[in-house]
Order: C-alpha cells, then structure tokens, then sequence
C-alpha cells in the first residue's frame, strides 16, 4: 500500500494516496474526510484539473466547505437536528448558532479522520466507525469508502455502512467540479435528468413538496448553462428519474465546459441529486495551482436520499437496519 504523509491532526497521521487509469486520469485522496484532493482528466488538449481542492491540511480543517469529502452519517439538511425512530426521538449536533443539523454536524464524516485500509494502483480503500451516540445518532455504525479509477477516465465512488442498531443513513460525494479552470461555472452547461425537484424554505428545508420543473428556473431537462437570467442560485434536491441500466446505475447529469469540450457525466444509485453552483463560495486561501475559489468556482452534484427525509415519510427512506447493508455507486464518467 503507497500512501504519503500530508500532515498532522493533533499528531495523528493524514494519508493521501494517488490512484490513475492507463488512460492518463489521475486523483488523489487523503484519509482525512475521505476527501477527493484532486482529480486531473486527459483531453485532446492535455491533463485538465477538474476539482477544487486545498493544498495543506491545515487550510482543510479551517476554510474547506466540504470540498471532495464524504459528509455523514447524514448527507444534507435535518430540520431542527431532531428525527423520531421507531417511537424514540434523536437530537443531533448543531453547528453553533444554527438552527439545523447540516452533514452529519460539526464533527460529521466529512470532518473526521477515516482509516486507510487498503490501495493499489487504481483504487483506495477507508473505513470509519461511528460510536452510538455520536452527534446524536443511534447505533455503532460502520462506513465505508471505495474509490476505483476505470478506464478510460471514470471514478467510481462506493459507499456502504452496518449498524447494530436501528439509525439513519445518507452518504454522498461533496467534490466542487470545475471542467476547464475559469474563474466561474456559470457559462458551464448542464442537464439534468429530472423532472421534479423539492423546493424549500429560505433555510434549505425542504417544504415537503414535490414540484415539476416545468415552467420553472429549475428545469435542466435541456442542457443549458448555469448563468441564469433570474439571478436563481442553486442548492437544490432534485428527484432523479431512474431510468437503471443493466449494472443498477442510472443516468442523472451532464455537465460540458464549452471552453474544451470536456463533459462529465453522472451515473448512480441514489433516488435524488443534490446541484449547487457555490453561489456563496468565497475561500481566502489558494487551492491547487494556487487558484482562488471566489463565488461560483465550482459546482457540486452530490448525489443522495432526499435532505430532510427523516421528517418526511414520503421522501426516500433512510432508514439502516441491523442485520441490513447501506449501499450507494456513483460513477463520475470524464470524456
């Protein structure tokens, strides 16, 4: 197993290990967070970076806003921080001076260290066991974290977890994509297979409502770009339609820089996806190649169970069961 050091938390040892595919893709992912560090994509043009990232662990643990983590035990917005399972109901952690519990809370997964179990040339293996209890979730929870880099240029995200109590579970990829290194994604075009979306409050909860995009500034059923004419900022759950292919995975976005051509699509298993353009982004410190992420730097499609879900019998159920397997593929296709 090849992993090198890139740093130190309160002495404990931060592991990046770098994957690639014959192709010429290559990423980087480090143990903190589970985070993808950095992902390069081979065009006709030659290697282009394709995610923001941050270059010390230190500029991680003070500025990122999730960039390339895998945020947990529970993915997106809880309203309140409070659900009720099975007759019993759960407080979680709250950021300090926020109403609402946002991934997982302060010390979620995308904040913690992960154990590097296992790599090769083209995959790395984590893992990450949650105590019962903690962050106010029940349940001894085990999660796990496979990244595989396919040929040519496809990263294969793959995420599990067992519990030995009744708990909730929703685990996603939190990468920022930039596909030709502009200042901004807003002339980036995107589709989004998706007729419906769930609108929300002015704090991001859901409403409980399930609406068409027809009509509406969220419709990307047709590529187009981001840039919208209304000023709309998006952080938005949209239901993805579902239409599996052979191997389980379904079709859910694309995305194409009009600068190089270069076009990622989205395939997985999750019931929804979660689009944000970083319309808020604003990091003061350089990233890779010391880029500076003001607002609109990259865009994130986390795909994911509906936010809220928990408080919302009819959206996805996020329930993990003893006995039972939390399972979700994302495939992140460059070409």
């Amino acid at each position: 197993m090849s992993a090198e050091l890139f740093g130190r938390i309160d002495g404990a040892p931060v592991f990046e290990v770098a994957i690639a595919s014959r192709a010429g893709a290559s990423a980087k992912i480090l143990s903190w967070g589970a985070v993808l560090r950095d992902f390069v994509a081979p065009t006709a043009e030659g290697p282009q970076r394709v995610v923001l990232g941050l270059n010390t662990i230190e500029d991680y643990l003070a500025y990122s806003p999730h960039f390339g983590a895998v945020p947990g035990r529970f993915a997106n917005r809880i309203a309140n921080g409070r659900f009720t399972l099975d007759g019993v109901e759960y407080q979680l952690d709250r950021k300090p001076g926020q109403q609402h519990t946002l991934h997982g809370g302060p010390n979620g997964f995308g904040h913690r260290l992960w154990t590097l179990v296992a790599s090769d040339a083209s995959s790395v293996s984590l893992s990450l066991d949650s105590a019962d209890g903690e962050a106010g979730f029940p349940g001894a929870l085990t999660a796990t974290c496979v990244y595989r880099m396919l040929e040519p240029a496809t990263l294969r995200v793959e995420l599990s977890a067992v519990s030995d109590k009744p708990t909730i579970v929703n685990l996603t990829q939190h990468s920022y994509f930039n596909l030709d290194g502009s200042p901004d994604i807003l002339d980036h075009e995107v589709a989004l297979f998706a007729d419906f979306y769930t609108p929300t409050d002015s704090d991001l909860i859901p409403t409980g409502e399930i609406s068409g995009v027809a009509g509406t500034p969220y419709d990307f059923r047709s590529a187009r770009p981001v840039r919208n004419p209304g000023g709309v900022a998006y952080d938005t759950n949209f239901v993805a339609a579902r239409q599996c292919g052979p191997d389980g995975l379904a079709p859910v976005a694309l995305v194409r820089s009009p600068v190089n051509g270069l076009a990622l699509a989205l395939f997985s298993t999750e019931p929804g996806v979660q689009f944000y353009d970083a319309a808020k982004l604003n990091c003061p410190v350089a990233g890779l190649g010391g880029a500076r992420y003001g607002a609109h730097a990259g865009l994130c499609l986390e795909p994911q169970a509906f936010p809220d879900s928990p408080n919302r019998r009819h959206f996805t159920d996020c329930v993990l069961r003893p006995g039972d397997e939390y399972q979700h593929v994302s495939e992140f296709r460059f070409g």
